[in-house]
């Protein structure tokens, strides 16, 4: 313990709020998880909310609970209004309490984001990405949403919660009173920003009235709202002043609207890009503050903290993807932790496609009670042929229940799939889930065999209880004329390095490949990922926070190649992309000039360059360089034989069914048949 209190002493200390003293700054934000909808959700809840709080966590900080109908993010979605569903919360907050922790369930009334048709806001304007034009609630009525949320909060208190967190920003409700583009009306609650601000702070000191000082009130606050006509750093500044004035324990600052076209949490994002937000507020106010954004190592956490950007941090995904983060950095472990690579693709893009949120790089989050890793019975010994996203799961899981494990690759490393990923610039993060299962191996005792590739004889000689094919994919013939000409290369030596793209390029394929691979090569090396200050000015966000939102000229870098990005599908060029982070792919690639096109048919390749058909018109592209991205198809050659020895192999991740680099179903694949076997 002394080794990691001096590793991490700001992260680590604890600190008092009124009656409360929490053991550590983190604070595991707020996310709705689709348990709070689910049959048997509150349970599960439990079970997932418990494992985080004996993982260390100071507080923990429930997905938004709406308080009342309107408010919901859809029909049937979770509300607190009754004492009947108090009582359903307390299996929740017993649970976290048993282990030892604290919770705050946040309240979140959606506004006009909400998907259903009697949702409310304080003008009629429909946001962007609801297809429902908002009722604009009468005075009347906006006096009751504020007793609707006072109600909540008392009915938290009584459900057992340590506290609640208002949710007042990301573009919700709250949000929408106070920013000018979504609050035109022309009483008491609009107009000049000392009237629009007035709700937020209504809610806070009544909340306050009616749970009395012991009882924690976080205001989660827009700090920064990226929107064109949001607030600007004195606007955000007085409202800060006036929620702890009217008795916020705590003020924890968000980052951008769900419909600014700025990221901030997506992999591209640089780790703490945003932590300087906080600091501007740091001194203008009294209470703790809390940052949060693209966190995702204790050393990350720990630099935050000790540049005095902020009070407590908090961590949402990086707790999915280990609920023992702050455990293992009290152990003074970091190398032990699975680290959150901001991907999206099992948490943001699951809850906005109405799925129960999880985590690509830790499948068992939120399924805590049905995907357990029980020590096995019986010792088998066990070979995995592929080391994978998905053959690392099961080895390392298969491992952990108390099996002997063999991992066998052909490659000189691990990583398959995952090796060619972390190369794609803002993809860098698949190196910390690299290291994690390289630790994980050796920790685990795990056989490795690389730079040889395993025969059926020699597994078959091997006296194996199960054997588990993860030889993932093989790139598909796309049947084009002249795929053997000198300017044709695959993808994966591309993103290895062993070929050299020339000035001007044509990358067939516009899947999550394709689009990698694109990026790959239109780069412009200015390190953006990992520097805040240049990713900053390339998607035009004001470092002063003078501008209203937050908000500046973009500035681009300069491609180093042209490069065009094809597909013979007719829908929209990456379509197929995340929910969540599709937008930025397209955009970013559309900033460093690359042309898309669909619907294409291809002719054939020659010295001329790719010749296609598109819109009914033959065209040329004079490339020097064409790149297939046109699909894979599973690689499993060793299961005939296999089989043809009378031994049945399991078949997983790509090697099962090929599509595209879909590393979170190969990982939860290959930790669901770990804990079967």
């Amino acid at each position: 313990m002394a080794q990691a209190a001096t590793a991490y002493p700001h992260l680590l200390s604890p600190l008092t709020l009124g009656p409360v003293t929490l053991p550590n700054r983190v604070i595991m934000g707020s996310m709705h998880l689709g348990l709070e909808e689910a049959p048997d959700g509150f349970r599960r809840m439990a079970a997932f909310y418990a494992e985080r709080a004996r993982g260390g966590v100071g507080l923990v900080v429930t997905g938004g609970i709406a308080p009342n109908a309107e408010g919901r993010p859809f029909e049937g979605g979770a509300k607190l209004t009754t004492e009947e569903e108090a009582a359903a919360h307390r299996t929740v907050t017993e649970a976290v309490h048993a282990a030892g922790g604290r919770i705050a369930l946040q309240i979140l009334h959606f506004g006009r984001y909400a998907y259903h048709p009697d949702l409310v806001a304080p003008s009629a304007l429909q946001a962007p990405i609801s297809p429902y034009v908002p009722h604009e609630l009468t005075g009347e009525q906006v006096v009751r949403t504020i007793e609707d949320f006072v109600r909540c909060a008392e009915l938290a208190a009584l459900a057992g919660y340590d506290g609640v967190e208002i949710m007042g920003s990301e573009g919700y409700l709250v949000n929408e009173f106070v920013a000018a583009p979504t609050n035109r009306r022309t009483d008491e609650w609009g107009g000049g920003y000392a009237n629009r601000m007035r709700f937020p702070v209504e809610i806070v000191r009544r909340v306050r009235e009616r749970v009395g000082p012991a009882f924690l009130v976080i205001y989660r606050l827009s700090m920064l709202d990226l929107v064109p006509g949001g607030s600007t750093l004195d606007e955000v500044t007085a409202l800060a002043r006036a929620v702890e004035a009217a008795g916020a324990s705590v003020i924890s600052t968000g980052i951008g609207w769900h419909e600014a076209r700025i990221p901030t949490i997506a992999a591209p994002v640089p780790r703490a890009a945003f932590a300087w937000v906080t600091r501007r507020l740091m001194g203008a106010v009294s209470v703790p503050l809390v940052t949060s954004n693209r966190i995702n190592t204790p050393e990350v956490a720990e630099q935050v903290l000790a540049d005095g950007c902020a009070d407590l941090v908090s961590l949402a995904r990086p707790l999915l993807a280990d609920p023992d983060f702050v455990a293992k950095a009290a152990a003074g472990t970091p190398e032990a932790v699975n680290t959150c690579v901001g991907c999206n693709q099992a948490c943001l893009d699951h809850t906005f496609s109405g799925r129960i949120t999880s985590c690509l790089v830790n499948p068992r989050a939120c399924h805590e009670t049905e995907l357990v890793l029980s020590p096995t019975r019986r010792r088998k010994r066990i070979a995995v042929v592929g080391a994978g996203p998905a053959g690392l799961a099961c080895a390392v899981s298969a491992a952990e229940r108390g099996h002997a494990v063999t991992l066998y690759d052909a490659a000189p490393a691990i990583g398959g799939q995952l090796d060619l990923a972390r190369r794609v610039p803002g993809k860098q993060e698949f190196d910390e889930t690299l290291r994690y299962y390289g630790h994980r191996l050796r920790t685990l005792g795990v056989e490795l065999r690389l730079g040889a590739r395993a025969t059926a004889g020699q597994l078959g000689a091997g006296g194996y209880d199960e054997i588990v094919l993860a030889t993932g994919v093989t790139p598909r013939d796309p049947g084009i004329p002249g795929t053997g000409h000198p300017s044709v290369v695959g993808y994966a030596d591309v993103l290895r390095g062993t070929v050299r793209a020339g000035a001007r390029v044509a990358v067939l394929g516009a899947g999550g490949i394709g689009f990698d691979v694109a990026a790959y090569l239109t780069d412009p090396g200015d390190e953006a990922a990992v520097r805040p200050d240049v990713f900053l000015a390339r998607w035009g966000v004001d470092r002063d926070h003078r501008s209203p939102g937050g908000l500046a000229a973009p500035a681009s870098g300069t491609a180093p190649r042209t490069v065009h990005l094809l597909q013979r599908k007719t829908t929209k060029v990456g379509a197929g992309l995340g929910t969540t982070t599709g937008w930025i792919h397209r955009t970013e690639l559309r900033h460093r000039g690359v042309t898309m096109i669909a619907g294409v048919a291809y002719r054939r390749i020659d010295d001329a360059g790719l010749h296609f058909t598109a819109d009914g018109e033959d065209r040329l592209l004079p490339v020097d360089t064409v790149v297939l991205c046109t699909g894979q198809e599973p690689y499993r050659p060793l299961e005939a034989e296999l089989r043809a020895r009378s031994l049945a192999p399991h078949v997983i991740g790509g090697a099962e069914r090929a599509a595209e680099l879909d590393a979170k179903r190969a990982i939860a694949q290959g930790t669901r048949l770990a804990a079967r076997l």
